[in-house]
């Protein structure tokens, strides 16, 4: 019941926001932004039952993330627009996938590697993932300040290889032969594209619209079918193998999201990459409900 009440309060939120011009921008803002403070309640009283204390850092980028839904409605109710909340939005987003992504992808990998493929193993969460992490919420908070000083474009930069370091450690090119382990890492690896798309857009080469829909389309696209697939198969005490329909639908999502990127750099062809993204984007997304869906609703037996 509490999680068909949450489902219900973000459709809820979706009919507001797009009936705003007949019940008000008020109404529709409070219906909108009930659905994130009822996540952030939902988390907190769930890490309060467990104790799980170092998970209240999830719950502060939920609270960012809130704040920036906050900001949208005010944002374009007063002048019209809504950059600021647009940025904390994809900022809180952004920093989800770094924690996150920062403690599954490489233990995922390590048990795979551990059973499947003896050798290197990614490298332990260690100051220099706590130190990646504080960097990036220094830049994203610039970012959001001032995204096109040169001083931001500078620290997108360094970030951006600062992940790509980051990601290197954790033996991604050993798992090839598991692509649900291998999805994680092509997902992430979309985050430091992000950050050098934005920085270079800085110094006038290219548009930080690449940026950000590598990090959105890209990283936030490619992770949560990544994640949704694996959590499905283990929920439902199937075997963690991706079968030919799920590679399918991976295939489907990166190509969206390099189509949407390339959009960007290209606008001479946007239009065609824009329909290529759009239909890998249907394609995986309609893939997953197709595929898993049945399974989902299944009865346990």
């Amino acid at each position: 019941m509490p999680l068909l009440i949450l489902v219900a309060v973000w459709l809820a939120g979706r009919a507001a926001v797009t009936l705003s011009a007949v019940i008000g921008w008020l109404p529709a803002a409070i219906v909108d932004v009930t659905f994130l403070a009822l996540v952030v309640a939902a988390t907190t009283r769930e890490i309060v039952a467990g104790r799980n204390w170092r998970n209240l850092r999830v719950v502060g980028l939920v609270t960012l993330l809130l704040a920036g839904n906050v900001a949208f409605h005010l944002e374009a109710h007063i002048n019209g627009g809504a950059e600021y909340g647009v940025r904390i939005g994809i900022a809180a987003t952004v920093l989800l996938i770094v924690v996150i992504g920062g403690r599954i992808i490489p233990s995922f990998t390590r048990n795979w590697l551990a059973r499947e493929n003896p050798g290197r193993l990614p490298a332990p969460f260690a100051r220099f993932d706590v130190a990646v992490i504080g960097f990036t919420a220094a830049t994203l908070a610039l970012w959001i300040a001032q995204p096109s000083a040169r001083a931001t474009g500078a620290a997108l930069g360094i970030a951006g290889v600062l992940h790509i370091v980051r990601l290197a450690r954790w033996a991604g090119e050993r798992t090839f032969r598991d692509r649900l382990v291998l999805i994680l890492h092509v997902g992430y690896a979309f985050v430091p594209f992000g950050f050098l798309l934005a920085g270079a857009a800085v110094f006038g080469i290219g548009f930080e619209s690449a940026g950000i829909h590598a990090w959105m389309v890209g990283a936030a696209g490619v992770m949560t079918l990544a994640v949704m697939t694996r959590a499905s198969l283990g929920h439902t005490g199937k075997a963690l193998v991706s079968s030919a329909a799920t590679q399918a639908i991976y295939a489907a999502v990166v190509i969206a999201a390099l189509a949407r990127i390339c959009a960007s750099l290209q606008p001479d062809w946007s239009e065609p990459l824009l329909q290529i993204s759009v239909l890998g984007w249907v394609i995986a997304y309609f893939g997953f409900a197709a595929v898993y869906g049945p399974l989902l609703v299944r009865a346990k037996r």
